[in-house]
């Protein structure tokens, strides 16, 4: 569960209980006949009230995040209903009167009368602006796409433990530490000044926070994957949804073609297609066939001992591509290649033409990549390289 999700419940209640409770203000004044003198004595009546519903939409925004839309009309129904029952018994009670049946007959009373409205507008204000004031928090996506200074995240599942491992053994994932690391990752592309784009999170699948896998965004073409293992085809439809709201174009990769996201490397004008367990021969075709027409060249690399491409290499912002010898990939491939000191330091994610993002496990490159000049951005993110996941497989940036 996202790290911002409390404080996104917490908005999306205070803004919805607050439409409710001036609706209700606004619908007494205007039946007192514009009388200023109301506005007290009905926030005195409904104050209790609406304390009632802002703890009940801000539980019910926390679990469920306010959607589908018939799930936050019954959330805004329950907790104006029961916040209208509970608010004004209080208020009764704390005004003299003794609590028994007259009393809760007489509270029943008011949920068709002076409370109805009440529950109504709290009903209407959690669907309608309940989801729009969460999403501010937890999930904001840019009103226009920046050329080349927007990504794409995507929340890490509360599966996330259950990741599947190829290539290294096993080990204990900490989810609450690896939500703290994917806020922080998302925060140091938001420190260097990226619009990031929040793909719907999905529980159901583990590796779905790997979100470079089920997409490619080249040439200005967002190019839909298919993932070579089929527990992770489900993630498609995610993506794709969040791609579209960009208004990027598409196409997709068909059976019997597989290719995985992290196995494609872009530099400059190549893309570099990691053939592995992965991605296959018509996997490439597709997309060499696809790119091609747009001034895309791409080249096939074998892979034996990783599970991506980007696993193995990536690049600097010049072109020159960095790796490290036990990925046992052929550095002649490349034009400009740079062993590192680390196998964490081949991965990078170019930030902008002086600045690169970097994984805290790799120190060494750090120091290599700074004294040719560039600024080095280190986030730690441990637990994902538990699931052979590097600084590339949390984000893809929109080229």
């Amino acid at each position: 569960m996202s790290p911002r999700r409390l404080p996104a419940a917490l908005l999306a209640a205070l803004g919805a209980t607050l439409l409710a409770l001036a609706a209700a203000q606004l619908a007494l004044f205007i039946a007192n006949g514009f009388d200023p003198a109301v506005f007290p004595a009905g926030l005195g009546f409904f104050g209790f009230s609406t304390l009632f519903v802002f703890v009940l939409v801000a539980v019910g925004a926390y679990l469920t995040r306010l959607r589908p839309l018939p799930v936050a009309l019954l959330i805004g129904a329950i907790a104006g209903l029961l916040g209208a029952a509970l608010g004004t018994t209080l208020y009764a009670t704390l005004g003299g009167a003794t609590f028994g049946g007259d009393l809760l007959n007489g509270v029943g009373q008011t949920l068709s009368r002076d409370n109805l409205l009440f529950i109504l507008a709290t009903t209407v204000a959690t669907a309608a602006a309940g989801p729009r004031l969460l999403s501010l928090v937890e999930d904001p996506r840019p009103r226009v796409l920046r050329q080349g200074r927007t990504a794409l995240v995507r929340l890490p599942a509360s599966t996330l433990a259950a990741g599947v491992v190829t290539h290294i053994e096993r080990v204990p994932v900490d989810t609450e530490r690896a939500d703290a690391q994917w806020a922080a990752y998302v925060d140091a592309f938001r420190a260097e000044g990226w619009e990031m784009v929040e793909v719907e999170a999905a529980d159901d699948l583990a590796d779905s926070v790997f979100v470079e896998d089920p997409i490619v965004i080249a040439g200005g073409l967002a190019i839909l994957a298919r993932p070579g293992s089929e527990h992770r085809r489900g993630e498609v439809a995610g993506v794709e949804t969040a791609v579209r709201s960009l208004g990027l174009p598409i196409a997709r990769i068909h059976e019997p073609g597989t290719l995985d996201g992290g196995d494609v490397l872009i530099v400059g004008d190549t893309v570099y297609v990691g053939r592995g367990g992965r991605t296959n021969a018509d996997g490439i075709r597709q997309v060499r066939a696809l790119l091609g027409p747009r001034g895309l060249t791409v080249v096939a690399v074998p892979l034996e001992r990783v599970l991506h491409l980007k696993s193995a290499v990536t690049a600097l912002p010049d072109g020159t591509v960095l790796g490290h010898p036990s990925t046992g990939v052929d550095p002649r491939i490349f034009p400009s290649y740079l062993e590192v000191p680390e196998p964490a330091g081949a991965h990078v994610v170019v930030l902008d033409p002086d600045t690169v993002l970097l994984a805290a496990s790799a120190p060494l490159t750090a120091q290599l990549i700074e004294s040719l000049g560039y600024r080095v951005v280190v986030v730690d993110i441990d637990e994902f390289e538990k699931l052979e996941g590097c600084v590339t497989c949390l984000s893809v940036r929109v080229r």
